[in-house]
């Protein structure tokens, strides 16, 4: 593609004389208790109180009433369903005028180029990427003897990284191409090698988690552990995860401390920890304009961030703060960096896009346990396969009494709270 093409194709985004509003996401449904009347659930934790977190549902004993939350969520496992949206597809070529795509052959997916220039992009970045692609083609005509040849490379990728198309739409080897144009990108701008992967969910698996209150003590090994696994930025002071210190005997979180920074555990508190819950119904999917975040067929919920436009409509929309957006490009040393990387999780990010906790995705498609499990020294963070039923945190779910935060929403998180 000629640097007139990508002139023309940035120049027909003007041509309309009347300026493209921002996109409004959606209104979220009203919640799902009988009881409510509301006709949108608040964002994040503006109610601090604890019992409107833990929800109208309250704490509920696994063996009689839980058991229908599992179900709900067992029931809705599809791992053979590929949800695509449709403003990155045709029309499925049979004639039959349909858009979902749902028997589209690969032929008619778009490509990355139609998929980069249909993507939803304000003035500002439509010439940053019109500066960097032109940028890019200059420097990869080779029209200049005294180029640095890693400078040229490095022009060469990052052109090709720029027309890339979403990772779903992509195919085996498109995905293994860009894996290693990632890699060697990384080299060439941060001077270490990673080893990034694609694997996908493993089959007949749907990650649940389980936390017990009795035995957190609130030494936060889990937060360091997370931090080092998914190379988050300490100089921002980056967390998926936050342990929150509580007076026993007091139900609200409006004055728990989620920033301590002292002797644990102290004589009359209790510590309770908040992540991603990797909700069955994740509010913050559908609000993306440009389809950048989506679950996976193990239940995690994923970010694309080399898709991702930084409007943080998802940040806003999940209930439970889960979503960290980067206001700068993260720096993590690199002697320290965490070179097991997974294209979907811990790689390398960039300013202006947002992450979150996607249970260590590098770890749990290999088999292992998410980093936070594993330094948790007490034993308080549960792991596994809910369609398992031998599994330890099935085990939980049927033996324990145990609650999820704002279960009223609709929202299934596959995280649950329980006590000995």
């Amino acid at each position: 593609m000629s640097v007139k093409i990508v002139f023309n194709h940035v120049r027909n985004m003007f041509s309309d004389k009347e300026e493209k509003k921002t996109p409004t996401p959606p209104k979220k449904k009203s919640c799902t208790s009988p009881n409510c009347t509301c006709s949108q659930p608040s964002s994040a934790f503006i109610n601090l109180d604890l019992k409107s977190m833990i929800g109208s549902q309250g704490m509920k004993n696994t063996a009689d009433d839980v058991s229908t939350g599992i179900d709900s969520i067992i029931d809705s496992y599809e791992p053979d369903k590929a949800e695509l949206p449709e403003d990155l597809t045709t029309s499925c070529g049979s004639g039959c005028g349909c858009n979902n795509g749902s028997h589209q052959t690969q032929n008619n997916q778009k490509t990355g180029v139609h998929q980069l220039f249909d993507k939803k992009v304000d003035r500002r970045q439509a010439l940053g990427m019109l500066a960097g692609t032109v940028g890019a083609a200059v420097m990869t005509t080779g029209c200049s003897s005294i180029v640095d040849p890693k400078i040229k490379e490095k022009a060469k990728l990052t052109w090709e990284e720029y027309f890339k198309g979403n990772f779903r739409l992509m195919t085996d080897t498109e995905k293994n191409n860009t894996v290693k144009r990632l890699e060697r990108l990384t080299q060439l701008n941060h001077r270490f090698h990673p080893e990034i992967k694609s694997t996908q969910a493993r089959k007949n698996v749907l990650y649940g988690y389980a936390f017990n209150i009795s035995k957190c003590r609130g030494y936060m090994d889990c937060v360091k552990g997370c931090v080092k696994e998914n190379n988050l930025d300490p100089e921002t002071g980056m967390q998926y995860i936050r342990i929150f210190e509580m007076k026993k005997g007091k139900m609200s979180l409006e004055g728990a401390d989620g920033n301590y920074h002292h002797e644990v555990p102290v004589e009359g508190n209790f510590y309770m920890g908040t992540q991603c819950f990797q909700c069955e119904n994740p509010p913050c999917v559908p609000v993306c304009p440009v389809s950048a975040t989506w679950k996976e067929p193990d239940g995690i919920v994923v970010v694309d961030y080399d898709w991702c436009i930084g409007c943080r409509y998802c940040e806003a929309a999940c209930p439970y703060w889960a979503r960290r957006f980067n206001w700068k490009a993260p720096k993590v040393n690199k002697e320290k960096v965490n070179k097991q990387q997974h294209y979907l999780g811990n790689r390398v990010r960039d300013k202006g896009v947002v992450e979150k906790c996607t249970f260590c995705i590098q770890r749990t498609r290999e088999g292992k346990n998410p980093a936070c499990v594993e330094a948790c020294p007490t034993g308080a963070r549960i792991f596994g396969n809910l369609l398992d039923p031998k599994s330890e945190i099935r085990w939980v779910l049927a033996n324990k009494k145990v609650f999820r935060l704002k279960e009223e929403l609709g929202t299934e998180p596959k995280f649950w709270y329980f006590m000995d």
